[in-house]
């Protein structure tokens, strides 16, 4: 049986299709429907976050709350991202395949309208953004050069997935200046190019599905750059985000469970999706990109398990002691 298509005769999918027609062009354009590059965009956050969590004992219930604000953040801010991304990209996205649908390029929402959605975006995240210490948020402006050049970076050069590391990654700096109100680059500086190094990993894999289209319409990137020498590549790149997370633990004065679960897990991931894709079929690109959110989450986990135990450990110490200054 064929799908019945909403009244306007365009399908955005079936989670948009559920809402009215006026709103899906904008969740759309938004990426509602794709959570990946959200994740993407929040994991970083949530390492700067509880490794700075982990440091200076914050208590648990207000790293929830942090994270929580963090989560929201990177959600707006995502959607922004991608308003401006398909703004400045309208040309380009008319003549690959994959693009073609998004509603600027397809005359859904004009460049106008999509300004007005852009600056209700912003307000958004603006909202988020007073929540934090004033300065996070100075901070935080300094990564909008980064948002804002990202789209050119494809038509100049054959790194935009660097630039789009450099930007993505910020929140691995700002959540730790969330938490402590200052910085500590001893730690966040390696654990933000772990990121970077991590984005270009997986941002690579994402571009070998439209690289075809991406020669046709004069577009750079580090898939065409590395070619059929990707996955050699990507595998020095992957070791370089393990061992920068292992100097930011280090740093940190993270114990045993972040190391076995980031050297462990962390690295078996990496390199299982190396193995697995197929850098020549776009189906197989896509989800393989997409599994990089676990890596994200085992980061995540190797902090939270370390906190946990030294936390544990701490307080079983602690009872210890007491026992003995009572029998004293």
């Amino acid at each position: 049986m064929t799908p019945q298509l909403p009244a306007s005769g365009v399908s955005y999918g079936q989670l948009i299709d559920r809402f009215p027609e006026r709103m899906r062009p904008y969740l759309y354009l938004a990426r509602a429907d794709k959570p990946i590059g959200t994740w993407l965009l929040y994991w970083p956050c949530t390492w700067g976050i509880s490794m700075a969590a982990f440091s200076s004992g914050m208590p648990i219930q207000d790293m929830a709350y942090m994270l929580a604000l963090f989560g929201t953040g990177a959600f707006v801010m995502r959607g922004a991202g991608c308003t401006i991304n398909d703004m400045w990209d309208v040309k380009f996205d008319k003549m690959v395949e994959r693009t073609r649908a998004r509603p600027i390029a397809s005359g859904a929402i004009s460049r106008p309208k999509a300004f007005v959605f852009l600056g209700g975006q912003l307000a958004a995240g603006l909202a988020v953004l007073v929540q934090l210490n004033p300065y996070t948020i100075a901070f935080c402006l300094g990564s909008m050069p980064l948002v804002t050049i990202y789209p050119f970076m494809k038509r100049i050069t054959y790194w935009p997935q660097l630039v789009l590391g450099l930007a993505f990654n910020w929140g691995a700096l700002v959540g730790w200046t969330a938490v402590t109100g200052g910085m500590n680059w001893a730690v966040a500086l390696p654990l933000y190019a772990a990121g970077v190094s991590w984005t270009l990993v997986y941002d690579t894999i994402y571009g070998h599905q439209d690289k075809r289209d991406d020669v046709a319409a004069g577009v750079k990137s580090t898939s065409l750059l590395f070619g059929d020498n990707t996955k050699a590549i990507l595998s020095v790149f992957s070791s370089t985000t393990i061992g920068l997370l292992s100097v930011a633990g280090y740093m940190n004065g993270q114990g045993l469970p972040f190391y076995i679960t980031v050297l462990g897990v962390g690295s078996a991931h990496l390199i299982w999706q190396l193995r697995k894709v197929n850098i020549h079929n776009p189906a197989s690109c896509w989800k393989t990109f997409k599994s990089n959110t676990w890596f994200g989450g085992i980061v995540l986990g190797a902090i939270l398990a370390d906190m946990a135990y030294d936390r544990l450990y701490s307080n079983v110490g602690n009872d210890e002691k007491g026992l003995c200054h009572k029998a004293s």
